[in-house]
């Protein structure tokens, strides 16, 4: 009877430290940027932060785009420079400190490890909007249609 239940709690440590491998930078930004998401819109339908929100730019938060950089640097300083009303909103307070920590992970921790984070377009236009323009993909098909 010890004996098995000692190897029914080696078996539960076993499986709980399996699960607790550190997130890497990667997996870190894009957690973060879809709660950014999540959290701009709640911002946006909420009755006490809608006018905050207001003054806000759009943005689709795409960790895979090179222009996220300054993008969220131009976000955050807008956030930081916004009214005394706004900035004191607890809402907008978790806004800001996600988006320093993304803006913070993305520019030094993933810049560092090179391998962790890949830009895969620059479609500026793609953050501002949230519809990404396939040049590659478009001319692509337009010479497969010219050969035929």
């Amino acid at each position: 009877m010890r004996l098995e239940f000692a190897a029914l709690l080696c078996a539960f440590c076993f499986v709980r430290l399996s699960h607790c491998a550190p997130p890497t930078c990667y997996s870190r930004a894009l957690k973060l940027g879809k709660e950014v998401m999540v959290l701009l819109d709640t911002i946006h339908t909420s009755s006490r932060t809608k006018t905050c929100a207001e003054m806000l730019p759009r943005i689709f938060i795409d960790v895979h785009n090179s222009c996220i950089t300054a993008k969220l640097r131009d976000f955050l300083y807008v956030i930081l420079n916004q009214n005394p009303v706004c900035k004191e909103r607890r809402r907008m307070m978790m806004l800001r400190q996600k988006v320093q920590i993304l803006y913070r992970i993305i520019t030094m921790f993933c810049y560092r490890s090179s391998q962790d984070l890949v830009f895969l377009s620059d479609d500026c236009e793609a953050i501002d909007t949230g519809r990404s323009h396939p040049y590659n993909g478009e001319d692509r098909l337009q010479l497969l249609q010219e050969d035929r």
